[in-house]
């Protein structure tokens, strides 16, 4: 199409999500962590379970005709193993958690669930399995799967969750629109900042806290092919990066992991090397959770 054929308004504004505007970093208010700190670290650890012989899963090999054991097996190596092992770290270096649930996961395995409310762990709604995606569906069953999970995780341990992170990062355009009327305070759906987002929706706002999808084990060590020495030193670098760059203003990191990846023995060995060089600077920076970031985000604004 040349441009004398152009149709009027062709190069005008293009479509939009319409729950935020553009906003530079660099001339933004500044937010206040806890303590005066200027970066804000948490870990979101995804807690996962998968049809057996049916959906979707990451792969450690191609797919192949269900029943697909090597890939089923994979993944479930850690809700039994690689789990265990991450917890027993976490421990040593007495680091909290964002502990990302699928609500199948207290029909299979609810020990695993209850490890990390017993160690007063924030227990993130994941959706109900991550064999299933949740932008395809239609607004009330995407409404019945949100009110499901959080109904599911209050009855289970007394308290509602705050946050919301979709299956697959999966979202429909009325996503957040239905986890603000759920009563979800906060989603980690979005990856466009280094900053919490207060978001539009239809009735009323809610927070969207920065979570990695690169710093993140699935597109790193299983998309690209990262092997553990390598993505270890990548959140090494990371976090000194950002720490020089929270002195002009707070910012947020988030590591994303999964125990089925980084809870393999010889990964593990890697994310130890990490995470004790995070622990080692936690006089100098906010190691927390996702539903703590959103409420010190709330504060800010509302007290500015």
């Amino acid at each position: 199409m040349t441009e004398a054929s152009s149709p009027a308004g062709a190069f005008g504004p293009l479509r939009t999500h319409g729950r935020f505007g553009y906003s530079a970093i660099t001339t933004r208010p500044a937010l206040a962590w806890p303590g005066g700190a200027r970066l804000a670290v948490y870990i979101g650890f995804n807690l996962e379970h998968f049809a057996f012989g049916e959906g979707l899963g990451a792969g450690i090999a191609p797919a192949q005709p269900q029943p697909d054991v090597l890939n089923y097996s994979w993944r479930e190596y850690g809700n039994r193993v690689g789990v265990w092992r991450c917890l027993d770290l976490f421990d040593a270096l007495a680091l909290p958690v964002g502990a990302i649930v699928n609500t199948a996961l207290y029909d299979h395995c609810p020990e695993v669930v209850q490890a990390f409310a017993e160690r007063g762990d924030e227990l993130i709604a994941h959706g109900h399995t991550n064999a299933e995606r949740q932008g395809t569906l239609t607004e009330g069953d995407e409404r019945a799967l949100i009110t499901h999970c959080r109904a599911r995780m209050e009855r289970a341990h007394g308290v509602a969750p705050a946050g919301w992170l979709s299956p697959w990062i999966s979202e429909s355009v009325h996503t957040p629109d239905l986890l603000h009327e759920a009563g979800f305070s906060y989603t980690l759906n979005w990856c466009h900042d280094d900053q919490p987002t207060r978001m539009t929706t239809r009735a009323g706002a809610i927070w969207s806290v920065p979570y990695p999808q690169e710093l993140n084990d699935i597109p790193m060590i299983v998309g690209r092919l990262m092997d553990g020495a390598a993505f270890a030193q990548m959140v090494i670098d990371q976090f000194d990066e950002m720490l020089e760059q929270s002195a002009a203003q707070p910012l947020v990191m988030g590591l994303a992991l999964h125990p089925y990846i980084v809870g393999q023995p010889y990964r593990l060995r890697h994310l130890r090397r990490a995470l004790k060089h995070i622990a080692a600077r936690r006089a100098d920076v906010w190691i927390t959770t996702p539903g703590a970031i959103a409420r010190a985000a709330d504060e800010s604004v509302r007290f500015a």
